[in-house]
């Protein structure tokens, strides 16, 4: 099938987390897979899947570990076509900027050209407190949706 290169960003460890557990589910379903915490733009291949998964800092912000890859694309107008991916967010809906970072990565990803499978994830850590739980439920019709394709 495709290759699916995981992107994770995060600044406790929740999201490194559900890229891991989605990770080892997407193997099962015969998906080869590289997870990249914090990667460098020149590090992300530029044709495929991948499949960013994000925590939200401060007022909706990206983890540290992201900031500057999705900086580097906004500001470099990055050509994108070649991409497709799947976005998932972890955040609180106790704050305004609930899951920010996944929505301005959606944004920034599609204005370069990617195409998004499927919709967005966007999980409550209040509500969800194993938010690989919500994920992997997410994970099985974003599969389905890989193999129409």
């Amino acid at each position: 099938m495709a290759d699916i290169t995981l992107i994770s960003g995060s600044t406790l460890g929740s999201a490194e987390y559900v890229a891991e557990h989605l990770a080892e589910l997407l193997e099962k379903e015969d998906f080869s897979t590289e997870i990249l915490h914090g990667p460098e733009l020149s590090e992300l291949p530029e044709s495929g899947i991948w499949l960013v998964v994000t925590s939200t800092h401060g007022a909706g912000e990206f983890p540290d570990n992201l900031k500057t890859l999705f900086e580097q694309l906004a500001q470099q107008k990055t050509d994108l076509s070649q991409i497709r991916f799947g976005a998932v967010g972890i955040g609180s809906k106790e704050y305004d900027t609930f899951c920010g970072a996944i929505l301005t990565a959606d944004r920034v990803l599609t204005q370069s050209g990617a195409r998004r499978i499927g919709d967005v994830l966007t999980i409550d850590i209040t509500e969800h407190q194993i938010p690989e739980d919500p994920a992997e439920i997410w994970l099985g019709s974003w599969i389905d949706l890989l193999k129409k394709d």
